[in-house]
């Protein structure tokens, strides 16, 4: 019993290591390796040779898998370009498991000291990323020599023995076997060095050890298509047209295991060296035969997964990257971009409100009820993104951008929801009994309207400049505005007073939508909030007066 635990010990902290690289890899070079995934789609071979280098660094076809379909559900990468990526992917795995298949102890202790010490030292930056690397590095290397101690006692035990024993039986029950092993491991890497080990040990043959490492590949295909089991279907066809490239190669090589064998032993009759060897054939052979299929094989991927997305939103998300909740900053950073196409949309709504109020133009106004479907689809993206990025890995100034992020999604979202409302209401009310505003009334909403685009504007400035005279200008234009609702709502009742007869018939509308205008420009106006607070110049209901330190060249603002 101790020694299997001690042997599944080591497999543990051979995943656990190969995660901490990844992770490390990505939050030091994250936004390097996505743009070098991003632009070498020129051409297959490098595509092929991006795939190998990216997949060098993080110890992950997975994470390859997860980057590169995210540009593709983006629409920033055909599929057949990132199908050569993922074939260089999986050669660059059996290339690391080459590295770590050599005799590394002496480095576990020197790597794992000098990381920690880095780590700690400078944690939270750039250095401190490159020690957990470090560590990682060194944890994989211990775990090797770990697994290859705890293997040596399984040889001498008779049960184990018999267990190992049944596998040699059917080299297809035994791929798959290999490929639920990856699965749990989440690791191919993981498993083949794992299976290397067993065959150095004794305890499985050869033969048993090609199978394994067969299934190892297979099971490392279905782990990318399971993780990116959420994206739209353009982004699910890579990591399809991957499995099935991996499926097609394990048909081929399962009948030519033993032709293998005989092969590699011309290279090296040592167990582990001959496991490793086949591994990296595998993956250079099959990426030669597929790199110039890249093309069919995306066509057959389109058509088992046809359509633009899982949903019926015409908008898709273009910056939420999965790869980059790993890294805060960027992944912040990446919401930040999404948030102002929410912006722009918003103001189309805008745009396309005052049209219906002038022209009565129902069909815009469905059109325009539309769009805020996409606003809420959006909306939904950003927010279950943000609730995925970690809050431990939060600095106090990124903890302040994710609220900053997220309260003004909510606040954009509701200017959505009330733009969509004020549209029905004018159908309901206005253009089904084909009403007009008076002249008077048609230019105090159009003024209104002109205001509160130009807050939404310069609330996207503040939000992402921080700019403090623009925040307090904000603030200034939030009192003006409820000074200037109550005007119009003065003057409008005097037209009704002197019995103006288009002022009579859209007298409720009317007063709905001025107060509407004012809500919508309030939620604009409160992303100067977190600048002003951050300033120090807000109270609990007012920016502060007196107290407050003087700003230069900002005049004094008080929030009434």
């Amino acid at each position: 019993m101790g020694v299997l635990l001690h042997l599944l010990s080591g497999v543990a902290l051979l995943v656990w290591g190969t995660n901490i690289v990844k992770v490390g890899i990505l939050r030091v070079y994250g936004a390097n390796l996505r743009h070098i995934l991003s632009v070498s789609v020129s051409n297959r071979l490098s595509a092929f040779a991006a795939g190998l280098g990216v997949t060098g660094l993080v110890q992950s076809s997975n994470a390859t898998a997860v980057i590169t379909s995210s540009f593709v559900g983006q629409g920033l990468i055909a599929v057949a370009p990132a199908l050569a990526i993922m074939l260089g992917a999986n050669v660059g795995t059996a290339v690391m498991v080459q590295v770590f298949s050599l005799d590394l102890s002496w480095l576990s202790p020197l790597l794992i000291f000098v990381g920690v010490i880095l780590h700690l030292s400078w944690k939270g930056q750039r250095v401190g990323h490159v020690g957990r690397v470090l560590i990682g590095l060194g944890l994989i290397t211990l775990a090797l020599e770990l697994i290859s101690i705890a293997t040596r006692p399984v040889v001498q035990a008779a049960g184990v023995k018999v267990l190992f024993g049944t596998l040699t039986g059917d080299a297809t029950l035994d791929m798959l076997i290999g490929a639920f092993l990856t699965i749990l491991c989440y690791s191919s890497l993981a498993v083949v060095l794992f299976c290397g080990a067993l065959a150095s040990a004794g305890v499985v043959s050869i033969h048993v050890a090609l199978a394994l490492v067969l299934g190892a590949n297979l099971g490392s295909g279905i782990s990318a298509l399971l993780t990116t089991s959420g994206n739209n279907q353009p982004g699910k066809r890579v990591t399809l047209g991957n499995l099935l490239s991996r499926l097609l190669g394990c048909l081929i090589a399962l009948p030519l295991l033993t032709h293998a064998e005989d092969l590699l032993k011309l290279v090296s009759t040592d167990p582990q060296r001959l496991i490793v060897n086949f591994h990296l054939m595998f993956n250079v052979v099959l990426a030669i035969l597929l790199i110039g299929a890249t093309g069919p094989l995306a066509r057959l991927c389109e058509a088992i997964l046809p359509g633009r997305n899982t949903g019926d939103s015409q908008v898709t998300p273009r910056h939420l990257d999965p790869a980059a909740l790993t890294t805060p900053t960027l992944a912040l950073s990446n919401a930040a971009r999404e948030l102002l196409r929410i912006g722009d949309r918003v103001e189309q709504m805008l745009d396309n409100l005052l049209r219906v109020l002038r022209t009565n133009d129902a069909r815009l106004a469905t059109a325009t009820c539309r769009i805020d479907d996409e606003v809420d689809d959006l909306y939904t993206a950003i927010k279950l993104y943000l609730t995925r990025i970690s809050t431990e890995a939060l600095d106090e100034n990124d903890g302040q951008r994710w609220t900053e992020i997220i309260s003004l999604t909510i606040n954009l979202e509701h200017a959505g929801d009330l733009i969509e409302r004020m549209l029905l209401d004018a159908k309901d009310k206005k253009i089904a009994h084909n009403l007009q505003f008076s002249e008077a009334g048609m230019q105090e909403i159009a003024e209104m309207h002109g205001r509160v685009v130009a807050n939404l504007r310069l609330a996207m400035s503040v939000f992402l400049t921080g700019d403090l005279r623009s925040a307090q200008q904000l603030v200034e234009e939030k009192a003006k505005f409820r000074d200037l609702e109550r005007k119009y709502s003065r003057s409008h009742l005097q037209r009704v007073a002197v019995q103006t007869a288009e002022s009579i018939e859209t007298s409720s509308l009317h007063l709905d939508m001025i107060s509407e205008l004012k809500r919508l420009n309030s939620l604009f106006c409160a992303t100067a909030y977190p600048v002003l607070e951050q300033a120090g110049l807000m109270n609990r209901s007012r920016l502060k007066d007196d107290e407050r330190p003087d700003v230069a060249g900002v005049p004094e603002v008080q929030a009434r």
